[in-house]
């Protein structure tokens, strides 16, 4: 049991060939006794792909409508956490980096950061309606459901326009570079004009680059204390942040309460996915995750 509620999850690596533009292909299955529902919070992240059987769930990010009752969920990149409420219910997840956004989605990010949306409802989600429609079986079948996913991606992958993969691929090694602290140190590892890193960023990443290396140092924070909570808040700072106040700002900012409230919040499903998640990737979260090689 996970809190109140048991938290099974496995993740998969997608193919080779699809492998820059994923972060994982995984399967949640969490099991709530009585027919209850539990609540988390999602830390901010990259655009996700979910589909849900079973319970839907409940999503709530700051400053937008409650999104509830989708089967078929797509999360653009977010800079705040998304609060979700969920039953029992077994749900796929397909991480989609930068470069998969851009090439699988294809419309400006910025314009759909820090959302939730129905792909049965958003005619520029059409392309994944056939998966979200067609992935769940009579029974369930992970090793069927996983290959239904890598079918549908590479079919996905043959049909869909070239896009500028050394240029997104150099801003996302850039931003995970831990020596990076300022938007002109990133365009100079991204050997960019600052105007030119702005735009990627904005279009492909959804947000700005000065906004975007903020969340990579609040992440860097937040994942050193949850995978080792014996450091303490203050143990955990990335080295770039000027002090413990600044921190605190930060995480009022990404996850909308202090330090100490999220401390002891229960985290019944997320706690069991970072460590899933780092035993599998050596990463707990998915704003981590390093780009492949340009």
């Amino acid at each position: 049991m996970t809190g109140d509620c048991t938290v099974r999850v496995r993740f998969h690596r997608p193919p080779e060939r699809l492998s820059r533009y994923f972060t994982t292909f995984y399967l949640t299955e969490i099991d709530v006794p009585d027919g209850r529902r539990v609540t988390d919070h999602l830390h901010p992240e990259w655009a996700n792909l979910r589909i849900c059987s079973g319970d839907l769930p409940t999503s709530e990010v700051p400053g937008q409508p409650i999104a509830d009752g989708i089967g078929t969920i797509v999360t653009g990149p977010t800079s705040s956490t998304l609060r979700f409420t969920v039953g029992t219910a077994r749900i796929w997840g397909v991480g989609l980096l930068p470069l998969g956004w851009a090439r699988f989605v294809g419309c400006p990010a910025n314009n759909y950061a820090d959302r939730v949306l129905d792909a049965d409802a958003e005619p520029f989600l059409a392309g994944f309606r056939r998966l979200g429609k067609g992935l769940f079986g009579p029974v369930s079948d992970e090793a069927t459901e996983l290959q239904r996913v890598v079918e549908f991606f590479t079919e996905f992958h043959a049909r869909s326009p070239e896009i500028d993969e050394a240029r997104i691929q150099a801003c996302h090694a850039a931003l995970i570079d831990e020596d990076v602290a300022s938007v002109s140190e990133m365009a100079e590892v991204a050997r960019l004009p600052s105007h030119t890193l702005e735009r990627i960023c904005r279009k492909h990443f959804g947000f700005p680059p000065r906004l975007l290396l903020r969340r990579q140092r609040f992440m860097r924070s937040l994942v050193q204390y949850m995978m080792d909570p014996s450091l303490h808040w203050i143990g955990a700072i990335d080295s770039h942040y000027h002090d413990q106040a600044q921190f605190v700002r930060d995480f009022h900012r990404f996850m909308g309460m202090s330090p100490s409230d999220y401390a002891a919040s229960p985290k019944p499903v997320i706690e069991a996915v970072m460590r899933a998640r780092h035993e599998f990737m050596g990463s707990a979260v998915q704003a981590l995750h390093a780009p492949q090689a340009v």
